[in-house]
């Protein structure tokens, strides 16, 4: 990872365009190609982002009191996101090597083994290859095959929320560059989701699952499991 604070402005040029005045920020460049910029409020989330494919072009460049533009144009849109950079005030790469993921609680491991022994919940002919598939940015939950022999990437919550989504999203990126399990699509499991993460899921081609626990460990009750 690189981390990078520069005092810069950021445009993002795509289907809609998007400007950010000059001003100290946090610049995230990760091992996947992201790149992302932060400002020290809202939590987590950027204030604008690239996610992979995409490129970054540094280059000098002197007008207006700045002395170098970035650009990181997405490798399959076009789309650009630049940064006209005044002045860079901290610069250093770090190493941070394969990621273990998120350690999940008791509940959310026990719904991911009990949804690997009985993946047929998920529909007649699903068949799975295994839990806690590798990845370079941490494990997928479950990754299965359905009737049609497609890839299916699962991530399994407690509480579906936007993060969750986001989370399957970067999984879902980096598993289709994979021939060998391309196409893959995602599947956000969890025993309740939130309506946010249920649009976003929506807008993203992801199915939502509603799961009941009681019911995957064989506790008959009434109501069904989606």
């Amino acid at each position: 990872m690189r981390l990078v604070i520069a005092r810069c402005s950021v445009d993002y040029a795509g289907k809609l365009t998007a400007h950010l005045p000059m001003a100290p920020r946090l610049i995230l460049i990760k091992a996947d190609g992201s790149v992302s910029v932060h400002a020290d409020d809202r939590a987590y989330k950027p204030l604008n982002w690239m996610n992979p494919p995409c490129s970054l072009r540094e280059e000098s460049y002197e007008e207006n009191g700045a002395v170098a533009r970035w650009t990181v144009t997405h490798g399959k849109s076009g789309e650009r996101l630049i940064l006209t950079i005044e002045e860079i005030l901290h610069d250093s790469s770090h190493e941070l090597g394969l990621d273990p993921g998120l350690q999940k609680d008791g509940v959310e491991a026990h719904l991911q083994e009990l949804l690997a022994e009985h993946i047929t919940t998920l529909g007649d002919g699903y068949t799975l290859i295994r839990r806690e598939f590798p990845t370079a940015i941490g494990p997928v939950d479950i990754l299965c095959r359905d009737a049609d022999m497609a890839t299916v990437a699962i991530e399994i919550k407690r509480r579906g929320e936007i993060d969750g989504v986001e989370q399957l999203t970067r999984y879902l990126e980096l598993l289709n560059r994979d021939p060998h399990l391309a196409p893959v699509r995602g599947v956000f499991a969890a025993q309740e989701i939130k309506p946010q993460a249920r649009v976003l899921a929506t807008d993203r081609g992801i199915d939502c699952v509603t799961l009941d626990y009681d019911s995957l460990r064989g506790i008959e009750h009434e109501g069904t499991l989606f």
